[in-house]
């Protein structure tokens, strides 16, 4: 090949690069597509079981019937005002859970003597189930949303907890000192430097607490003679024992409720703390 054809021919255009965000959406839209092969998949399996007659349909009714009654329980009424009940303790206990737990965090992990002092008792009331807990609840608050909330509050509130007082002890001690070089006391440094920098641990430990909080409602509900929500609307028909269809149905709601509340509180996560190295490598681990 001449010299003078190597000179003529056209230069090599790369490809254009393809922006991060664009590829960071096409990887979470194939999980979520494999996600939903795998789901649709042990839906057939489910069917092929009950339909066989390997396991008894009585016990374990075919998938597309317990599909009909979710999309029935979805319109039905009644069964919305079950989980407005289960929803409104939820809420109200985590809000509660949120204030206190985060304020006793900052308070703990802003000083090294109170976490010391702290510390037994934390450890001597942590490991305790909340399923453990409702009779006491049941005798000190009664069944109404009082007991649920009170359950709530203290199951939800070891995520918060730990998580806030990591997240202060977390902080960089330079970003400190630097705050306090420019004039600042120590509850403004700590209003602005230290609580910003603990914010998404804080806020892992609220996505923690409130599935968390979710569980313990519903597990109030049922066992602790409760008389609304979704809890108790799953032991009433439990009880009929004749369908476990509707119980199937029931517990793919609350199921429904977990992934929802889950997922508004990821994007809330991803909304206001993308800067945060974690989620930054989420990003990358999809490109």
């Amino acid at each position: 090949m001449s010299a003078s054809t190597t000179a003529s021919a056209p230069p090599v255009t790369p490809p254009p690069a393809t922006p991060r965000r664009v590829r960071w959406s096409a990887a979470r839209r194939m999980t979520l597509l494999r996600g939903a092969i795998g789901l649709l998949a042990l839906f057939v399996i489910a069917e092929v079981i009950s339909r066989a007659g390997i396991i008894n349909s009585f016990y374990f009714p075919p998938t597309s019937t317990v599909l009909v009654r979710v999309a029935e329980l979805l319109v039905t009424p009644s069964f919305l005002l079950e989980i407005l009940s289960t929803l409104s303790a939820w809420a109200l206990g985590l809000s509660i859970c949120i204030v206190v737990a985060v304020t006793l965090g900052v308070i703990l992990g802003s000083s090294r003597a109170a976490y010391s002092a702290s510390r037994a008792i934390i450890e001597f009331l942590r490991p305790i189930p909340s399923v453990a807990l409702i009779p006491v609840a049941m005798l000190l608050f009664g069944k109404d949303i009082e007991m649920k909330v009170a359950l709530v509050i203290f199951s939800a509130a070891w995520p918060i907890l730990f998580n806030t007082i990591y997240g202060m002890h977390d902080v960089d001690p330079i970003a400190k000192l630097t705050a306090r070089s420019f004039g600042r006391g120590r509850f403004s440094t700590m209003l602005n430097v230290s609580l910003p920098s603990a914010a998404p641990f804080i806020f892992t430990g609220i996505r923690i607490s409130a599935s968390v909080a979710l569980i313990v409602t519903v597990g109030a509900e049922f066992f602790g003679g409760s008389t609304s929500g979704l809890g108790y609307w799953l032991l009433q028909v439990n009880s009929t024992g004749n369908r476990s269809d509707l119980v199937f149905a029931g517990t793919i709601i609350a199921g429904i409720l977990g992934i929802a509340v889950n997922g508004l509180l990821v994007l809330i996560e991803r909304k206001f703390f993308s800067w945060q190295p974690a989620l930054r490598e989420t990003g990358k681990a999809g490109e």
